[in-house]
């Protein structure tokens, strides 16, 4: 016997534990099935579960318990990404923790200890995962620094160099101070931050004149090549091709000109620093001026400073003001809002450095992966992000892959004692090439000298969707022949071009093909307040206490009823207790019907149950074409709230109700396995969203083999439906629902039978129903009509419902009730007609407006009429 209450935690690792076992979530190519793929999105090596990771997994998991129970070979790879800088932090600070610095060990060894780290904490989000109940194929699971995966970064760096498409360059780069590192434009977030905006006077040389420079940056004057203005700048043009001198130090620059200075904004004077901002590093070159780095890769300040050398460039910008102010140069400090960029992987402020870094040149690269988004042949959903995609692409800049990292894929690229560079994938081949292309014999691999750099995370995870498959190892293999493309990828809005689009563009130079077809692009898992979940605000809470507390279907239930693709979700954990009160209730519909007692005579309880069937296999019917349908469109949320509604309002409240037995009487044979029956479906279509509590309770509703499981049954299928038949129940229900009411209203019992008369033109339409209004709505006898009818009477559709209340009804109550109505609605009525006599108001309103006052009008006068017959009625 099925227990008495829902205990996720008696069942979840059971079946999990099954569903491992009997490998249902294994996959290999198969001819005779429709391939279905996707690739896991890989999470950090370092991470663990947090929402994000929650809402993004429930949706994959969906979308392929779907798949498979379609019958189709589905496959969702697995997998984790080594993240380069989050990794290589924890290991530092690992090491720290033992007393050893970085600096002190070889890379050799220190990839010993980030391996020991890796293999002791990489593995915790997969297995966090399985509590979720992600049917992952766990055999499949792949890592981005595994040899196979490694080898196919490195072989791509080596095919991209050997095109032309990667180059290396003295850039303007995105430096983290604190990672020690170049990060890219896309891993670079604004924020608005308060400071000081301080107005310093530069002392002209050879006169007693100055020029004021305002700026935020005052540690950075020792950095000045120029300062500039506008041509046209009446204030400034008798300083034209004179020198100023840098407060403090005393070293002259020149005074230059040109029209990408704003004459309006500030001081109309600008100081040019090309060593640390990007425009103007562009000035710079185009005016030929010297570049001065004064800040250490950690962001301090070097001997070309020459003061404050040492100092943190945040200390240096508190000391250099005092030191300014104290030497006359502060003509005035304001506060001032400033856009600055901070590091996504460390928070750090970023700082623009001139670095020799190396690049993948994307204009030529991106045509094709731009063309086949725009065209549709991948589709993003929802659509909206077409547009934030193209222009990201169409003014794309080359990609700085270089990091300045040891965890990671050491770039292939040697160099010789001059400078000259070889790219090869082992010292031994940067030899041989040099010996060849260069006639260099005499060398030998101890002059030569391997790039300390590794490449950018996202220059091995862009191989994803073929790596996993070995797509570059072995090009032709089974695998990648049958999986690739894959189908559908669930990623966040904030990667569509971190990770999205570089992927599209590897899958047609690598593949020459797309490399999934279509992108779901979740929302982002925002508190009640709208702020982004997250650990630094202690706004999140743990997934897995969640699932703790309310069950992984609860949880993941809880995810979805309010996730449209694209969308924020808005959480609250009151989600999460809607999800597992639909499993209980669930639960308690199925030990109801399982502690029904069932007779195999067809009595008349199962002539009475005949509709009831008819109409909820309609139901069923009519719900799981919708289903189909929202899943083919990636309303994964509507699915589920479709689901929902059937299961708790037409199944339990409706359907149970129509055809439950009496108090200790039997239920027939027929009726029982048509009920079973439905729960058999409805178990099928729920799966995909709550697998646990459905593999437990659909094992329980007949025998089934020792390796059968829910996982792999079918899918309920599309079949047609009875249109008319579940318009005519809808009217049946309304008026259950208005005998109901009426008793509410009236304070008469449930238990107190009703006679029914029914005025109507079409007597047919009732007469099955009888029975069951009977049975639902408490009737006594229902008789029909054409005319008048004693007692209260309600509207639905063109008929009028006639309730006798005779003997039952407080007389005088209602009477007082309905006299208080009427004089309101008198009183309404007044207002409109006043608005409609009010000539201006017909005339200036907008048409449907005045209609709308009319129709109130009409509505309040046939108020009045009904009550004005039912008080004569009470009379």
């Amino acid at each position: 016997m099925i227990s008495k209450t829902y205990n996720p935690r008696d069942i979840e690792d059971k079946w999990y534990s099954y569903w491992i076992e009997n490998r249902y979530f294994n996959s290999k190519p198969n001819p005779d099935k429709e391939p279905y793929t996707i690739v896991i999105p890989p999470p950090n090596v370092t991470g663990v579960l947090h929402m994000g990771h929650m809402l993004n997994n429930t949706i994959q998991d969906v979308l392929v318990r779907k798949a498979r129970m379609e019958g189709k070979e589905a496959c969702w790879v697995p997998g984790t990404d080594h993240a380069s800088i989050a990794t290589e932090a924890k290991v530092v600070a690992m090491l720290k923790e033992k007393g050893i610095q970085k600096r002190d060990l070889t890379r050799d060894q220190f990839y010993e200890y980030a391996w020991e780290w890796t293999h002791k904490y990489g593995g915790i989000i997969l297995q966090q995962l399985r509590k979720l109940g992600a049917s992952c194929d766990w055999d499949r699971t792949r890592f981005t620094m595994e040899p196979a995966l490694y080898d196919a970064v490195i072989d791509t760096f080596i095919d991209l160099h050997n095109k032309g498409y990667i180059y290396r360059g003295h850039r303007m780069v995105n430096w983290d101070p604190q990672a020690k590192t170049t990060v890219s434009d896309e891993e670079v977030l604004t924020k608005e931050v308060m400071t000081k905006l301080c107005y310093l006077r530069y002392k002209i040389v050879d006169s007693d004149d100055a020029i004021i420079i305002a700026t935020v940056r005052p540690e950075t004057i020792m950095a000045d090549s120029a300062i500039c203005v506008h041509p046209d700048d009446e204030r400034y043009k008798h300083l034209h091709g004179k020198k100023a001198l840098i407060p403090l130090i005393n070293r002259e620059i020149p005074i230059i000109t040109d029209e990408y200075v704003t004459m309006d904004f500030g001081t109309g004077g600008l100081k040019v620093t090309p060593a640390h901002d990007q425009n103007d590093y562009e000035l710079g070159l185009k005016h030929n001026l010297p570049i001065i780095d004064i800040l250490n890769e950690d962001g301090t300040l070097n001997e070309k400073a020459q003061i404050l050398v040492g100092e943190d460039r945040f200390i240096a910008r508190k000391k250099i003001i005092k030191l300014l102010d104290e030497a006359g140069f502060v003509e005035k400090i304001e506060d001032y809002k400033s856009n600055v960029g901070h590091s996504e992987r460390t928070n750090a402020v970023i700082e623009p450095r001139l670095s020799l870094q190396w690049f993948v040149k994307m204009k030529e690269l991106c045509q094709p992966a731009l063309e086949n988004v725009m065209n549709d042949n991948i589709q993003l959903v929802p659509p909206k992000f077409k547009n934030t995609y193209r222009v990201w692409m169409e003014n794309v800049r080359d990609w700085n892959i270089s990091r300045q990292l040891w965890w990671g894929q050491q770039i292939p690229a040697y160099y010789l004692q001059d400078g000259t560079v070889i790219v090869a994938k082992t010292k031994r081949e940067a030899l041989r090439k040099a010996q060849h292309e260069y006639q260099l014999f005499a060398l030998t691999e101890e002059d030569l000298t391997q790039d300390p750099d590794v490449v950018d995370t996202w220059f091995s995870s862009w191989l994803w969707p073929i790596t996993v498959f070995d797509g570059l190892k072995d090009p032709n293999n089974e695998d990648i022949n049958y999986y690739y493309p894959t189908n559908d990828l669930v990623t966040a809005p904030e990667i569509l071009f971190f990770w999205v689009a570089r992927m599209i563009i590897a899958g047609y130079e690598f593949k020459g093909e797309l490399p999934f077809r279509n992108v779901y692009l979740t929302g982002i898992v925002r508190d009640a307040k709208g702020r982004k979940m997250s650990k630094s605000l202690g706004n999140s809470p743990d997934p897995l206490d969640l699932i703790n507390i309310y069950g992984a279907d609860g949880v993941r239930t809880g995810m979805l009823f309010s996730s449209p693709a694209g969308n924020d979700l808005l959480f609250d954990e009151k989600l999460c207790e809607q999800g597992r009160n639909f499993c209980n209730k669930i639960w308690n519909a199925f030990r109801l019907v399982k502690g029904w007692t069932v007779t195999p005579s067809s009595n008349e309880g199962g002539q009475v149950a005949a509709l009831p069937i008819a109409w909820f296999e309609a139901k069923l019917n009519q719900t799981i074409a919708e289903v189909h349908d929202l899943f083919s469109k990636y309303r994964l949320s509507d699915a589920l709230n479709v689901i929902y509604k059937l299961i708790w309002d037409d199944f339990c409240s409706q359907y149970l109700e129509m055809i439950k037995p009496g108090f200790e009487q039997p239920i027939d044979q027929a009726t029982f396995e048509a009920t079973i029956g439905f729960f058999d479906k409805l178990m099928a279509l729920t799966h995909p969203f709550m697998p646990f509590i459905t593999e437990e309770i659909w094992q329980d509703i007949r025998p089934r083999g020792v390796k059968e499981s829910l996982c792999v049954a079918e899918f309920p299928k599309v079949a047609p439906f009875d249109a008319t038949m579940l318009a005519n129940f809808e009217i049946f229900f309304e008026v259950v629902t208005n005998v109901r009411n009426l008793r509410s209203t009236k304070n008469i019992s449930p238990k107190t039978e009703l006679p029914l008369t029914i005025k109507t033109e079409n007597q047919a339409l009732y007469q099955p129903f009888e029975s069951l209004l009977v049975k639902l709505a408490n009737i006594s006898d229902i008789s029909y009509t054409t005319g008048k009818a004693e007692g209260m009477s309600f509207l639905v559709k063109a008929d009028e419902f006639f309730v006798n209340l005779e003997g039952e009804l407080d007389v005088e109550a209602e009477r007082e009730n309905l006299q208080k109505e009427l004089e309101y609605t008198l009183g309404f009525k007044k207002s409109v007609e006043a608005k409609l006599s009010n000539e201006r108001f017909v005339q200036n309103a907008k048409a449907d407006i005045v209609e709308k006052e009319r129709q109130k009008l009409a509505d309040a006068d046939a108020k009045i009429v009904t009550i004005q017959e039912a008080l004569a009625r009470l009379s």
